[in-house]
Order: C-alpha cells, then sequence, then structure tokens
C-alpha cells in the first residue's frame, strides 16, 4: 500500500512541480519586478536601511504585536534549513555548477514574490478578541482575493506540511547528523526534541520569536564563520567558482554515456526549484508570522522580506557552494555525476577546510537549522489551524505535533519528504494565483511609501 502510495504520488509531485509551476514561480516575481520597477535592485539601499541597519536600533512594539526581527527571526528559522546544507550540495550534483546562478536568478525574482506576500499580509490583517495580530495567506485570500475555498485550500495543505517537512523530516535530520557524529540514539534524540518543542511552542508566538530571535542569529552566524574560514583557505580558487557557475549555468554538458543532452534546462530546473525550496518565496507560509510585526508600514514588512530571501539564498546557500567548489571533493565522474552526494559532499567539503571537525561543524549546522525549522513551521501549521476550526483547536494541534516530533527522529521519511513536496505545491498554486490578482493593491502600496514621508528609524 505504501508502495503505492509513493508511486502515486510521485507521479503527481513531478507533475506539480514541473516547467509549468516552476514557470510560475518565475513569471510572478518578473511580474512584481516590474511592476514595482525592480524595487528589490533600485532600491537596494532603502531596505538594508530599513531591514539590517535598523537592528542596531531599539525597536518598540505595540501590543499584540513583535518585533520585526522576531518575525525575521521566526520566518528565517523554518527557511533556513537542511535544504542550505544538503540542498545545494544535491543541486550541484543534479544540475552541475550552472544551478546556483538559476538559484540566484530564483531568488532575485523570488524577492519581489515574497515582499508582495508580506505587503498584503500586513495590508489585511486584523486583530482579534485577545489585541493579537491575525495573518496570513489564507487572511488576504479571503479578505482580499474573496475567496474562502482557497484560503481554506491553503489551510489544510500548510497544516500537513507543517507536520511532514516542517517537523518529521527535520527531526529525522537532526537525528541522523546526532547518531553520526556524536553516536546519539535517534529515540533519546526524538524525545528530547519533543520535549523541547512542546516546551517553547506551548508559550505561544511570543515564547517563540523569543527563542527564534536568539537562535537564528547564533546559527548563521556559526555557519558563515566556519564557511568563511574555508573559504579564506582556498581562496585563490574562488575567481574560477564563479567563472565555472556562470559558464556551466549556459553551457550543456554530457549526461550518462556522455551523451550531450543533460544541458541548460537541467542546470535552470535545478537551480530555480531549489531556490524556491530554500527561501520559499510563493509558498505564502511565513506571512502569518510577518504580519505579527509591529509595523504599521506594509512596504517595511516586504522588505524584510526581500531581506529574508537574500539572507537564505544570496548568503547562505552561496556560502555553501562555494565552499563545495573551492574545497577539490566536488569531481564529477566520466557519466557527469558527481562521486559524493548530498551531506557526504558537503561534509567533505567543509573538513577541507576545518579539518577533522569539517563534519562535527556540518553536523551541529544540520542540528541548528532543522530544528530552528521546526519552530518556525509550527507556528505556520498553528495559524492554518486556528483560521480552519478557531483558537481552541491549537491545543489539539499541539498534541498532536509533539509525538509527532519524536516520531520523525526515527520513522522512514522517504514517502514524508516526498509527500511534503506535493502538499507545497498545492500551497503555492492558490498563493501565486492570489498574488498576481491583488497586484495592483501591491503597487498601490509600493507607490504610496516611495511618494511620502519615509518613517524614521
Amino acid at each position: 500500500m505504501i508502495e503505492w502510495i509513493q508511486r502515486q504520488n510521485a507521479v503527481l509531485c513531478d507533475f506539480l512541480w514541473g516547467p509549468s509551476m516552476l514557470g510560475l514561480f518565475l513569471f510572478t516575481g518578473l511580474f512584481f519586478s516590474i511592476r514595482t520597477g525592480f524595487f528589490q535592485l533600485r532600491h537596494v539601499r532603502l531596505w538594508f536601511r530599513y531591514t539590517f541597519f535598523s537592528l542596531f536600533k531599539k525597536e518598540k512594539t505595540q501590543k499584540g504585536a513583535i518585533t520585526q526581527f522576531q518575525a525575521l527571526s521566526t520566518a528565517l528559522a523554518a527557511t533556513v534549513g537542511t535544504g542550505n546544507i544538503t540542498g545545494v550540495a544535491a543541486a550541484l550534483v543534479t544540475g552541475g555548477p550552472g544551478a546556483v546562478f538559476w538559484m540566484w536568478v530564483s531568488a532575485f525574482f523570488g524577492m519581489m514574490t515574497a515582499y508582495a506576500e508580506n505587503v498584503l499580509g500586513i495590508l489585511y490583517r486584523y486583530k482579534d478578541k485577545d489585541g493579537n495580530f491575525v495573518g496570513g495567506a489564507m487572511v488576504y485570500m479571503e479578505r482580499g482575493l474573496h475567496s474562502k475555498l482557497f484560503a481554506v485550500l491553503f489551510s489544510v495543505f500548510c497544516v500537513l506540511a507543517s507536520f511532514g517537512m516542517g517537523n518529521m523530516a527535520q527531526m529525522h535530520s537532526v537525528a541522523s547528523a546526532l547518531m553520526n557524529t556524536f553516536r546519539i540514539p535517534p529515540l533519546w534524540t526524538g524525545i528530547l526534541g519533543a520535549v523541547l518543542v512542546g516546551l517553547i511552542i506551548s508559550g505561544g508566538l511570543q515564547r517563540t520569536a523569543r527563542v527564534t530571535e536568539r537562535l537564528v542569529p547564533f546559527m548563521v552566524l556559526l555557519f558563515f564563520a566556519g564557511s568563511i574560514v574555508c573559504l579564506v583557505g582556498s581562496a585563490e580558487k574562488i575567481p574560477a567558482a564563479f567563472r565555472l557557475i556562470f559558464h556551466s549555468a549556459f553551457a550543456p554538458r554530457p549526461m550518462a554515456g556522455g551523451v550531450l543532452g543533460y544541458g541548460i534546462h537541467r542546470a535552470i530546473q535545478t537551480g530555480v526549484s531549489r531556490g524556491v525550496f530554500s527561501n520559499e518565496a510563493g509558498l505564502g507560509s511565513s506571512v502569518a508570522v510577518h504580519a505579527s510585526s509591529s509595523t504599521r508600514e506594509p512596504a517595511i514588512q516586504g522588505m524584510w522580506a526581500i531581506f529574508e530571501v537574500f539572507v537564505d539564498t544570496v548568503v547562505v546557500c552561496t556560502l555553501t557552494a562555494l565552499v563545495i567548489l573551492t574545497s577539490g571533493v566536488y569531481t564529477p565522474a566520466p557519466g557527469g555525476e558527481a562521486v559524493l552526494t548530498g551531506v557526504s559532499l558537503t561534509a567533505a567539503a567543509y573538513g577541507v577546510g576545518l579539518g577533522p571537525a569539517g563534519s562535527m561543524f556540518i553536523s551541529v549546522s544540520i542540528v541548528f537549522f532543522a530544528f530552528a525549522t521546526v519552530l518556525g513551521w509550527s507556528y505556520f501549521g498553528e495559524r492554518s489551524v486556528s483560521y480552519l476550526f478557531g483558537n481552541r483547536a491549537i491545543l489539539i494541534y499541539r498534541a498532536v505535533l509533539i509525538p509527532v516530533t519524536a516520531l520523525g527522529a526515527w520513522g522512514s521519511m522517504e514517502l514524508v519528504w516526498s509527500i511534503s513536496d506535493t502538499f507545497n505545491a498545492l500551497m503555492a498554486i492558490p498563493n501565486l494565483i492570489t498574488l498576481l490578482l491583488l497586484s495592483g493593491q501591491v503597487r498601490r502600496e509600493t507607490k504610496r511609501f516611495m511618494n511620502g514621508p519615509h518613517p524614521r528609524l
């Protein structure tokens, strides 16, 4: 029965994530880039001013909200995950170094898709009877597009994805990393992980945000520092790595058997899909937490979404790719396939720069990244459950999520991963359609902000 489900889902997943879906993601990002005058490029100083440089100033919050940095951290917790480590390696193996270039292209346009999502998220959010902000993709689907159907479908698929990709698959990665490096049994990892997740999410968004605003900067800076150490040791190879990325993005390469057919389209498909999986721009998942931000300006929260995509893909994924390409361990075999793949390739690459500590560094990074993803997606799931069944259902959701966290540490993940990919696509379809139909409001909000007096930091 399970094998039959896997086969049927594989067919559906391949169809959903085919060229049409990836083209829709790119088209949406390009569409919003054009409608806003390529805001992500022309106003890069402005969005850096309202995001990165604002981190050095004390931020005030209003009742029922979290700070903009807490919103960013919780959203990044869900997006900066194992895909930034093992996913990049998989992209290099499947699509070649050129996939990295198309990952950048995906991120460049994805910045404006994420911007549009979160402009609408702030625009249509509201406060509940307790004074807390309520928002998310399902809210602008219902209140903006007036489509209850889209909102319900999105919420259902988001809940299901939060159990799969957002929880079980991540905990399995944590358990595997701890078992391989520190010989910690998966059972112990599952129990401890379930306890920690339960303690954190039981405190609601406020407690989750307080944890992520400390965890996310630490894990990103840790990974950044380790990557820089590796790159400093092979600095002379970095220009060649960039040349290889750009050349491979537009040059065909041989497939198995030496036949020239494994070309540009493969690099594009792999790079775009990995970019989407990495930063989740277009899925609509992170809108719920961004909508709880203390900001009153939709455009400013949209800038935080741009910054989120920038950190996740342009910074973290690029660092991983450069370390792999400059380490010398990425050596495609004559048939066109890499000798090392996945986490083995990444661990070997960091082992060149960090020595015996390389594998430990990657394992620790996976633990932090994956656990943070669990926390971020747990909130996405909560907001979707609340939309579908009311706030009382959140307690039931948590009661189910905690044992599922433990189960994910030692369960088989092949079916979970493949079904989660399907749920992600099913989330993205109503979200992307809604964004395009509400694009006029995103443009008006952007124009209003740019033509008015900019709020002081």
